[in-house]
């Protein structure tokens, strides 16, 4: 498969596409992103790295960090972890409070904030340190120990976290949050605001197409059994109440964040990130989705 001629026919696409996106407000140093920067990478199983744009340069992973910690977590636990977080799809925005409080505090799955938080909830309860040991994670998948949180989205993120820490109060208050509550929201946003490339990403993304190894090295850094289950809970509800419309335009699984990145994978082939700042009104990034149905379609292989 001709990968670089393939993302070049893409790029020269997206230079001539209009882009009706909004970039993230709500989190004020979001909203000072530069809203015409755009990277693409994928990274082959079997050829290695291509990629285009601003593919090196770092922006908050926001949500994406979501299957990173949710993948600890699964590391640590068995199925145990699903009787506090279900695994089906949401229907509704990643923060919303109503379908909390119609089933009784448990979230419906891992990849939105409610399901996020008992994630983080999980962690704090099972590990010693666990901001530097989700980060040492995260190192060790994308084999690069330089990857850090962006201290200004950090403190940005953390002065308008009320919604979230209404999530936090909802859930503790039918028993399914254990920790303290600003613990717990501290550890969260602090896995938000890592900051990490579109190459990067794709590194560290290998695991889920490489069935839970590292490319690199080729560490079982999570089970096949658990890897699967993994990318199932990416491909139904990675993208919020949107996630239908992604796999039937797409075909892969993957995970978007406000921050404009979407990472995904085809299991034995390759993992793919984009990175563009401007959001569509799900919270989803507008070219970035493009862009992957476009890959989609030019290589004319989806996981379907």
């Amino acid at each position: 498969m001709q990968y670089q001629k393939i993302l070049d026919t893409i790029q020269e696409e997206l230079s001539n596409k209009q882009n009706n996106g909004k970039v993230a407000s709500y989190i004020p140093e979001l909203a000072k992103v530069d809203p015409n920067k755009f990277g693409m990478h994928l990274y082959c199983i079997n050829s290695g790295h291509y990629g285009f744009g601003n593919e090196q340069e770092q922006f908050s992973i926001q949500s994406i960090s979501k299957v990173f910690s949710l993948t600890l977590a699964m590391s640590l636990l068995d199925d145990e972890l699903f009787e506090r977080v279900d695994v089906e799809p949401s229907g509704d925005p990643f923060n919303s409070l109503v379908q909390l409080e119609y089933e009784n505090g448990i979230p419906r799955n891992p990849l939105i904030n409610s399901g996020a938080l008992v994630i983080a909830d999980v962690l704090v309860s099972t590990l010693e340190n666990p901001k530097k040991q989700l980060l040492e994670f995260i190192h060790e998948i994308a084999g690069n120990v330089t990857i850090d949180v962006n201290s200004k989205v950090f403190n940005s993120e953390m002065k308008y976290s009320h919604r979230n820490a209404s999530l936090l109060h909802l859930m503790k208050s039918f028993g399914n949050i254990k920790n303290d509550i600003e613990t717990v929201l501290d550890l969260y946003i602090y896995q938000c605001s890592i900051a990490m490339s579109c190459k990067e990403l794709a590194t560290a993304f290998m695991v889920y197409a490489n069935s839970g190894r590292t490319l690199f090295g080729e560490k079982q850094v999570i089970s096949e059994r658990k890897t699967k289950r993994i990318n199932a809970i990416m491909q139904t509800c990675g993208f919020y109440d949107e996630a239908g419309e992604f796999s039937f335009r797409v075909g892969l699984p993957g995970k978007s964040g406000v921050g404009g990145g979407i990472a995904a994978i085809h299991p034995g082939q390759y993992a793919v990130t984009t990175w563009s700042p401007p959001l569509n009104p799900k919270g989803n990034s507008e070219l970035g989705m493009y862009a992957l149905e476009r890959l989609t379609t030019l290589t004319g292989f989806s996981i379907f």
